[in-house]
């Protein structure tokens, strides 16, 4: 009793396969889960060398670790969350450091942490990326809470992240919620680049009848190029899986109301309270959403027609042209969800360093990609960096396949595609880098009609007019 280096509430697929991967690196550790069944079977799954020892008993499961005692809960967000700290409050003591490893909301988490460090026990949030086999064998993990505390934790996490070059996928982030939050805009890019490869997809199968192997092909050439990262090689694999059943190609069967669990919903909504612009995000929650709608959609389709551009044969270089848009997309996401993270990090007072956060998405994690060791050594260059927009590398590439995009995206309208992420992005990059805009006229009219005042531009000072 008392000699465990870790324990972790919640023995379902991710948290026994942590405790399971912990143990590889010699740690002992001890599981708990109401689920008598999932107790015993963490014991028998693991070898005879490893020190492993399951429980439904909290009693018995705080006691078996050692001081201070180091805690994780893998258990649904919400509610479920606070009834598991509830249980473990009568057994825990000072000093004790609880740590949630689920989606948990960053607001909820600072509740939490306020609320445990009344009492004397360190609560940090911790986003963890890499789905089951990730936890297995080396997720990305993004932890943030009491600096001092994080040093109990720091050997058992380095050891089990994913590693790139020999670097930990893991790092202490900032204060407070700051590993929630982090972990929140993960989900959000993770959203706009699942459907911008979606968009891709389609505008090539519907638009230039590519078939599904010419489509499989493309997504697997891209992921030997600098387009390589999780999300495109997963697509290649998913576009040559045949269905057992009929022998088709098995994504063609499935259905296209697509489901989500809120975490892009969330980046979007806290997007807009801080002043963040990330419209890329945006409207992949808006597509996630239509989706849902089929009924309405199909009786839409006999409404509507276009007689547009019905042209599908292809021109000579239309894989490179999508290639080029999609590498200017996914940078332009990014730089969004890197933005919000600066913006967030000031908001909230995290103290978020950008570069440790690109690093520690650079293996493990959902969205882990080639480029971002590009947008690691542009922060490394500026630790200041508000949008990566403004590197002087990246700004050179995207010069270069920004002709791409528009014509990707002028592609999607001649056909009546939907391609709404590629739009917002490019209507993102165009607000971005114009020196003017229109929102002067804004101004003017909010006077107008609600004499909310103005600035102007060649004399200091809030002015109102009568109109």
């Amino acid at each position: 009793m008392g000699n465990f280096d870790f324990g972790i509430v919640g023995l379902g697929v991710m948290g026994r396969n942590l405790l399971l991967n912990m143990a590889d690196h010699n740690f002992s550790v001890a599981g708990l889960d109401l689920d008598a069944e999932k107790a015993a079977s963490l014991e028998n799954e693991a070898d005879e060398k490893h020190e492993i020892k399951g429980t439904t008993d909290a009693k018995e499961f705080i006691q078996l670790i050692k001081k201070p005692r180091a805690i994780m809960l893998l258990v649904p967000a919400g509610k479920p969350v606070d009834s598991v700290i509830n249980s473990l409050l009568p057994h825990l003591e000072e000093g004790d450091i609880v740590v949630d490893g689920g989606n948990s909301y960053f607001e909820d988490t600072n509740r939490r942490v306020a609320d445990l460090n009344a009492k004397g026990i360190n609560y940090f949030g911790m986003g963890i990326s890499g789905g089951e086999k990730g936890a297995r064998f080396g997720p990305s993990m993004m932890p943030g809470g009491n600096e001092n505390a994080y040093e109990r934790l720091r050997p058992i996490f380095e050891a089990v992240a994913a590693k790139v070059d020999g670097e930990p996928c893991v790092t202490y982030l900032g204060r407070s919620s700051a590993g929630n939050y982090v972990k929140m805009v993960h989900n959000g890019i993770e959203y706009a680049i699942m459907q911008l490869i979606a968009e891709t997809y389609d505008v090539l199968k519907r638009g230039f009848n590519f078939s599904d192997n010419e489509l499989q092909e493309v997504f697997e050439s891209w992921n030997n190029s600098e387009l390589q990262s999780y999300l495109v090689e997963i697509t290649a694999a998913i576009l040559k899986k045949e269905d057992d059943l009929t022998g088709k190609r098995l994504v063609s069967l499935i259905s296209d109301t697509a489901k989500s669990k809120g975490t892009g919903k969330w980046t979007s909504q806290n997007a807009m309270e801080i002043q963040a612009p990330v419209p890329s995000i945006d409207l992949a929650v808006t597509m996630r959403d239509i989706s849902k709608y089929k009924e309405e959609r199909v009786k839409a389709a006999s409404l509507y027609s276009w007689d547009g551009d019905t042209n599908n044969s292809r021109q000579q270089n239309v894989v490179a042209l999508f290639k080029d848009a999609f590498y200017f997309a996914m940078i332009n996401i990014y730089a969004q969800g890197m933005a919000q993270l600066s913006i967030a990090s000031k908001e909230f007072d995290y103290g978020l360093n950008l570069e440790e956060v690109a690093k520690i998405w650079r293996g493990g994690c959902i969205i882990r990609a080639a480029v971002l060791e590009d947008f690691r050594n542009a922060y490394k260059n500026n630790k200041e960096l508000p949008n990566l927009l403004l590197d002087k590398d990246l700004s050179k590439r995207l010069n270069l396949k920004q002709r791409a995009m528009r014509e990707v995206v002028k592609t999607g309208i001649d056909k009546g595609i939907p391609m709404s992420v590629y739009s917002a992005t490019l209507s993102y990059f165009d607000a971005y880098r114009s020196a003017t805009l229109p929102t002067n006229l804004i101004q003017a009219q909010r006077d107008y009609f609600g004499a909310h005042k103005y600035e102007r531009i060649d004399r200091e000072g809030i002015f109102h007019t009568e109109w």
